[in-house]
Parts: structure tokens; C-alpha cells; sequence
């Protein structure tokens, strides 16, 4: 027991940082003025993930810190990044990252200059507050604003909409192909009356089957059952093709081994031992056959110490691991398989 104790806590000390706590770690030893010109290069989401490591980041040793450069000087080339504004959520992360005062100076230096749309501006709202703005909109005018934004955020609002509103929007969704660019740069300037954003950017292309179905990839597993019923019965093509673009937990099984060996580099092992408890066996073969024979048999250990937990809790955790192989995919580092590849 004493040698295990010793190896774990040997690893602990060598610890892999996963590339957002990385981002933390090179984030924390700069400055506040460069912290925040770096901040405004990046998107709500991968400012609010930041920030979350950031506050969670305790015991980093000389070696992690240099490694975590040493990738960031390796990677800097390929690097890309994308305009962003600001929000009291950012807000609250990042005071929550750093104290009142240095969250404050930070914030301050990334809201300077910014320059974002009316419908960007959404993103960094909290969705119960955006659910509130659009609740007394015209249909087709809320189906624009929940294929605009990312489809996490899309599902929290549509979790809090009505049932008959949320079946409406989400098949407005699906038959939203394009949207004339002059009507979405009204849509902006109405929103930008209340955030005082730049100017709009023209978008056409919007909407889709398939943004149907990665909304309800991140819908609450009740409410997305519930609304695929209502669908099926007003449309059963739809409600079929919706199903089949729709990737979930146990579709991983599909996923190659490379990729399942990447996304598992991506992913901590807390967030994988919940996730697995809800997982089909075949999932958990695929997962067990990319690792090592030692980390095989710690995630092992873990699974059976873990006991029960909550089937809530387990859908969000695999939700996370999701979300994830979702960003990976997007930036080609990971091919999703099963349904809806050709599509994606």
C-alpha cells in the first residue's frame, strides 16, 4: 500500500497539464497588462475555462511551469484567436481567479478598445438572462439568436423556454438554412441600442439540421427526450435526421484510437471516472485499450472506490468530455465517427 502511495504521489508531483491548465499557468506568470491583451484574442468560452483553472491552480512546480512554456513557444505558430467583448460573467470568473483588485486592472485592460456586435454580446451572458431578452420576441427572430450562438448555450436557453416555444424554435432552427445579411444587421443594431457594440458583422449562412442537433446534444436529457417526441410527432424525417446528426457519449466508441488517445490527454481524470460510470461496456473497452497498463489500473481502482453517483452528475460529466471531443473535432485534431460524419 505504502510504494502505491508512493507512486501516486510521484506522479501527482509530474503531473501532465492539460492544455487549458497550461494556458493558466502562462497566463498567471505574466504580467496584467500582457494577460490582458492575450485575453483579447480569445472567445467567451475559452476565457471562462481559463478562468476556472486559474482559480482552481494550487502547488505548480518550477517544472510545470517551464514545460507549460516550453509547449507554448513550441505551439505559438499555429495559433489563431478571436474577438471578443465583455460581460459580468467574465467578471465574476476571473475575480474569483485573481481577487477584486487584479481582476478588476485585467478586466478594465480587456474592455478597452473592444469592439463587439449585438448578437457577439450575447455570448457573454448568462443564458437564463439572454432566455429573458428573446422570450417575447417573434419565433423566427429567437431561432436566429439560438443558431447564432454556440450550442451549449443555445440548450441552457432553451432548457428555461416554454415547451410549446422550445419545439417551435428548435424546428425553425432546423429549416434555417440562410437569413438575408441586411435582416441580421437589423437584428444587430437592435441589440447593440442596449450593449453599445461595433459595428455588425454580415452573416448569411445560419441554421441548419445540423445545428439542430448540436443543441440538443447539450439539452438536459429529459427535456431533449421530451422535445424529440414532440418533433417525431410533427415531423418524423426531421425528428429522424436530427437523431442521426446527433453525437453522444457512447458514440466515442466510433471514435479512432488516436483520437481517443488525444482527447483522454485533454480530459482529468475526476471528470473520466464519473463519466464512466454511466458508460456502455464498449466505451469503456475503447477507452481502457488506449491507455497504459498502469493508468488502466488506477482508473480501475478509481471506478470501483467511487461507489454510486448520481445519474445527473453523470450526464455532466460526459456532457464535458462531449463538449471537448466537439472543440477538438472543430480544430482537426480529433475525427469524430459515428453518426453524422459526412455531415460534420
Amino acid at each position: 500500500m505504502s510504494d502505491d502511495n508512493e507512486q501516486q504521489g510521484g506522479s501527482k508531483q509530474q503531473r501532465k497539464l492539460s492544455r487549458v491548465e497550461q494556458a493558466a499557468v502562462l497566463l498567471m506568470s505574466l504580467g496584467e497588462a500582457d494577460a490582458a491583451q492575450i485575453l483579447k484574442h480569445m472567445g467567451p468560452k475559452e476565457v471562462q475555462r481559463v478562468g476556472v483553472a486559474m482559480s482552481n491552480m494550487t502547488d505548480v512546480s518550477k517544472g510545470e511551469v517551464q514545460s507549460s512554456l516550453d509547449e507554448f513557444v513550441d505551439a505559438v505558430g499555429t495559433q489563431t484567436g478571436l474577438g471578443v467583448g465583455n460581460d459580468d460573467y467574465i467578471r465574476g470568473v476571473l475575480t474569483q481567479a485573481l481577487g477584486d483588485d487584479k481582476a478588476s486592472s485585467l478586466i478594465d485592460r480587456i474592455i478597452v478598445g473592444g469592439n463587439t456586435t449585438g448578437l457577439d454580446t450575447l455570448k457573454w451572458m448568462e443564458p437564463r438572462a439572454v432566455a429573458d431578452m428573446i422570450r417575447h420576441e417573434h419565433p423566427q427572430i429567437q431561432a436566429i439568436v439560438v443558431s447564432y450562438l454556440d450550442p451549449d448555450q443555445s440548450a441552457e436557453i432553451l432548457n428555461v423556454l416554454d415547451d410549446k416555444v422550445r419545439l417551435d424554435v428548435v424546428m425553425r432552427v432546423a429549416s434555417l438554412e440562410s437569413i438575408q445579411p441586411q435582416a441580421l444587421q437589423e437584428l444587430n443594431d437592435i441589440l447593440e441600442k442596449q450593449f453599445s457594440g461595433g459595428a455588425g458583422t454580415q452573416t448569411s449562412r445560419i441554421g441548419g439540421v445540423k445545428r439542430a442537433a448540436d443543441i440538443m446534444n447539450f439539452m438536459d436529457r429529459g427535456v431533449e427526450g421530451s422535445l424529440m417526441d414532440s418533433i417525431k410527432d410533427q415531423n418524423p424525417d426531421l425528428a429522424t435526421t436530427i437523431e442521426d446528426l446527433m453525437f453522444v457519449f457512447d458514440n466515442l466508441k466510433d471514435v479512432d484510437d488516436r483520437g481517443i488517445q488525444s482527447l483522454l490527454r485533454e480530459v482529468s481524470s475526476d471528470v473520466l471516472v464519473v463519466a464512466l460510470k454511466g458508460a456502455d461496456e464498449e466505451v469503456k473497452d475503447k477507452i481502457f485499450r488506449n491507455m497504459s497498463k498502469r493508468a488502466g489500473e488506477l482508473l480501475a481502482d478509481d471506478l470501483e472506490a467511487k461507489g454510486p453517483v448520481k445519474v445527473s452528475e453523470v450526464e455532466s460529466a460526459q456532457k464535458d468530455i462531449i463538449t471537448i471531443a466537439r472543440r477538438m473535432a472543430e480544430a482537426g485534431e480529433i475525427t469524430l465517427g459515428g453518426a453524422g460524419e459526412e455531415m460534420m
